[in-house]
């Protein structure tokens, strides 16, 4: 299965994947998805959000048992952030009909659509629908780069996108959900664990600064007479680190747009995302209103207009504590495994899921602790260990 799904998205320059939602690779990705269910003799299924489903059992039945993560990836992202779940999924089930378990409960396995949010800026997009966080409305007004609409996308792609929209009846017939991913820190590798169980999800957001100045030549203008607002953003960027850092959390600028983009011309607009995370609400509320203000003080020296918009916000998630117990007790009994638990600054569809169902996680090994990288890695073995604690965890929920 791996060796399938490897090359698919994968730009050859950089070494990274480029599976973006409702384009070609992630097309490439849903035929894969959609084999891997055929070639078992589950049940696939499309649902009206682009997530796709594999049952085993009547989906009908309810109380079901579910597991996956996603195919899609961020710009040059890396092998293992989300394909490592799916890929997983199929292998846990593949192991439970080696055992020749009986289950007493369906069981699906899912890729859900758009989690990375590469394309239209928000993540967890198909869950989001599904769940209702995201409203049909607010679906309709992303845009990508290129100004083309998700509505316009999924058409293009051959779904239908009036269909899209919460989903209540499929959450539903939902028990309970897992996700397997690769870990993305190094908590798993510092502590000498294969395999942790997800205690909760950090609170994180979008911010959008646009700052405005105005163009002029490179050349021919005194430094003294420039309103360029690449300096604040430049002076923004360096806050956004030291505020981090004394508050305990984490802010990245990782995307920049600058107009009109010309090497010997002065910006007349420099647009930059922030993202920022932290383990508690108040440490991240301290965080991005100290690089707001240090944004506008240094704007305001500049000359340059300033605006902050909120692009999208996720509150702490606490995934289920009866569940993540069962699955700890599980662990425990079926490998004498004593998986940590562990926090995560990482978005993910277990986490929008956790408001309407039970949700966890496993996280398997990341021994650099690198991520949505090339460089992102899990050995072998550990991936290995990751699918018998999935199938273990599956088994006890879905076989007794």
């Amino acid at each position: 299965m791996w060796r399938e799904l490897h090359p698919i998205g994968r730009n050859q320059d950089s070494g990274g994947y480029r599976r973006y939602a409702w384009t070609g690779a992630d097309a490439d990705c849903r035929e894969w998805f959609k084999a891997q269910a055929l070639s078992r003799g589950l049940t696939y299924e499309l649902d009206r959000n682009g997530n796709q489903w594999a049952w085993l059992g009547d989906p009908e039945a309810g109380d079901a048992v579910v597991t996956g993560s996603h195919l899609d990836s961020v710009p040059d992202g890396g092998a293992f952030d989300g394909p490592l779940g799916v890929v997983s999924s199929f292998a846990a089930l593949d192991e439970l009909r080696h055992r020749g378990v009986e289950f007493t409960k369906p069981l699906a396995l899912t890729n859900f659509g758009d989690e990375e949010g590469a394309r239209f800026g928000l993540a967890c997009v198909g869950s989001r629908l599904t769940s209702g966080v995201l409203t049909r409305e607010q679906a309709y007004a992303l845009k990508d780069g290129e100004g083309i609409g998700l509505s316009q996308a999924m058409e293009r792609a051959g779904y239908d996108p009036e269909a899209i929209g919460q989903d209540s009846e499929r959450l539903a017939r939902i028990g309970a959900f897992i996700e397997l991913h690769v870990e993305q820190g190094r908590a798993l590798d510092l502590s000498g664990d294969a395999v942790g169980i997800a205690s909760s999800i950090w609170p994180h957001g979008r911010w959008r600064f646009d700052f405005r100045g105005e163009a002029n030549h490179a050349g021919t203008t005194r430094l003294v007479d420039r309103r360029d607002p690449m300096l604040s953003y430049a002076e923004t960027v360096l806050a956004a680190r030291r505020e981090a850092q004394l508050a305990g959390a984490v802010a990245t600028f990782g995307k920049i747009a600058v107009e009109p983009n010309g090497v010997n011309a002065i910006p007349s607009l420099v647009r930059g995302w922030l993202d920022s995370r932290a383990a508690d609400q108040q440490a991240l509320d301290d965080t991005v209103t100290a690089i707001e203000k240090a944004a506008r003080e240094y704007a305001e020296a500049h000359g340059i207009e300033v605006s902050l918009t909120r692009e999208s916000f996720t509150p702490v998630v606490e995934f289920d504590h009866a569940l993540r117990d069962e699955m700890a007790r599980i662990l425990g009994t079926k490998r004498e495994l004593t998986a940590p638990v562990l926090g995560t600054g990482a978005g993910h569809d277990a986490g929008i899921l956790a408001s309407s169902i039970p949700t966890a996680m496993l996280f398997v090994r990341n021994p650099t602790g690198i991520s949505h990288s090339p460089a992102e890695f899990a050995a072998e073995d550990d991936c290995l260990a990751g699918v018998h604690a999935l199938a273990d965890v599956l088994e006890g929920l879905a076989c007794t």
